[in-house]
């Protein structure tokens, strides 16, 4: 071709080279965060963002810029921003903001649990046993101080066992233990879990406490778990995207269970994991998911490792079913979650946490890469340049895994060998290949073709 056609909402190499209005005018924007989604929305052509609070344009263009607070088309906030004025502010039928109203109902480690409990047992009582064996993928946990002497009587039936506590509301694996003795816990009962006399005191935090999965599966004898990312558009009715591109993220010290105290053996969180006296920040602690799939593939069969990837898409739907009335539906509102999964020994997931804020700070090259994509093309679903049919079932890296029910794949899995069968299969390429730029083109193209006729 001598000219290449220019596609609407896809991210050229030279950002600035596209810069201009989209449709009929700019889209302006709000970003309360200074990394890889601000770098997104400022190379996006046909944005421009404006300032207020929260905005990180600079003091010296302010003055050239309308300044109204509302005066936005898309808003990225942060949490604390959205509970303090989501409940004062009229929405405009074109405005998109991140985050739910009460988003921390799937999110709080204590509600998430307590909400899958509660869908669990309706499923049993309407469906059986059989169905409701299907919510059997998060750890038994009880929520502290309120049900600390329930878990004291199951502590007492399973002597000997490790069990981690952790802050409900905490993240980057703040304030996480792990012991096997009630005495363990004495001094942290004290002192944070009793309620005193003193008024003047705070409540005590809430934790929860679960069972530790003692047997993860080792790769190359250390401990990982695997960041989901899912993003919801509508709780009402239920439209969930999931992104192909993800990473397992590992401990930086080989898995042992005679040290449970030390933290750079149990738990995986990056942010825990940098600071471990011999980390190398090059070399890092992640694979791919692609990486982590094709491992597992060769390791343990094909057939194991789809199994084991249609529990994550059940994991990830029965967990946002739980929540899904709710859930304050907006349909100004989404979420992109990121889902932490942990692999036991026999390839089974268990859910270990669900963030509304998933980092987006990069940690290296390869990281910058996949979330500059993951951003790019989540701003190309919801699709504010109004350039799509509305009928896609894959934009970029984000395959539609269910709308208002499960959606059922055009194709054999992409990373799957086609065995010739005629089962319909659901629409779900997690950790499969992600030729998410030519995908776009095809898409763009298509859907002109679809418009014009």
């Amino acid at each position: 071709m001598s000219k290449v056609a220019r596609i609407p909402g896809y991210q050229s190499k030279n950002p600035k080279q596209n810069r201009g209005i989209i449709g009929d005018r700019e889209i302006r924007y709000k970003c309360s965060l200074q990394n890889v989604i601000l770098d997104v929305l400022r190379g996006r052509p046909g944005w421009t963002e404006v300032p207020g609070q929260n905005s990180q344009v600079p003091a010296a263009q302010q003055g050239t810029r309308p300044s109204n607070d509302g005066d936005w088309d898309f808003y990225w906030c942060d949490r604390e921003w959205l509970h303090q004025n989501y409940d004062t502010m009229f929405l405009h039928e074109h405005q998109k903001i991140l985050h739910f109203r009460n988003h921390y109902e799937l999110t709080r480690k204590n509600l998430m649990v307590k909400n899958l409990k509660r869908l669990r047992k309706q499923t049993e009582r309407e469906q059986g046993k059989t169905e409701a064996q299907s919510f059997d993928f998060y750890p038994t946990t009880y929520e502290l101080p309120s049900e600390y002497h329930i878990f004291v009587e199951e502590f007492k039936k399973n002597l000997g066992i490790i069990w981690i506590m952790k802050p409900a509301a905490k993240s980057q694996g703040k304030g996480i233990f792990l012991f096997r003795r009630l005495k363990d816990i004495t001094d942290w009962k004290k002192g944070e879990y009793q309620p005193l006399s003193d008024q003047t005191r705070d409540v005590p935090e809430t934790y929860v406490v679960q069972r530790y999965i003692e047997n993860p599966l080792l790769i190359g004898g250390r401990k990982f778990d695997v960041r989901v990312y899912v993003l919801v558009c509508s709780y009402n009715p239920l439209k969930v995207w999931l992104y192909r591109g993800g990473f397992a993220r590992f401990s930086n010290t080989r898995f042992s269970l005679d040290s449970i105290e030390d933290t750079y053996v149990h738990l995986t969180n990056v942010a825990v994991q940098k600071n471990a006296p011999d980390y190398d920040p090059e070399k890092g602690c992640k694979w791919s998911t692609q990486q982590l799939r094709k491992y597992l593939a060769a390791k343990h069969g094909v057939d194991k490792v789809q199994k084991m990837f249609k529990s994550i898409d059940n994991i990830i739907i029965k967990s946002l079913q739980s929540v899904q009335k709710i859930i304050i539906n907006d349909k100004h509102c989404f979420e992109m979650y990121g889902y932490d999964v942990l692999l036991d020994s026999d390839l089974k997931p268990w859910l270990i946490e669900i963030n509304a804020s998933p980092s987006l700070t990069a940690s290296g090259k390869e990281d910058y890469d996949l979330k500059f994509g993951l951003l790019s093309d989540l701003l190309n679903v919801l699709d504010l340049e109004n350039r799509l049919t509305g009928k896609e079932k894959r934009i970029g890296g984000w395959d539609l895994l269910w709308d208002d029910g499960p959606i059922v794949a055009d194709d054999n899995m992409d990373c799957t060998p086609a065995n010739g069968s005629a089962v319909s299969t659901p629409n779900s390429y997690l950790g499969c290949f992600n030729d998410r730029k030519k995908q776009l083109r095809e898409i763009y193209l298509t859907a002109q073709s679809v418009k014009k006729s």
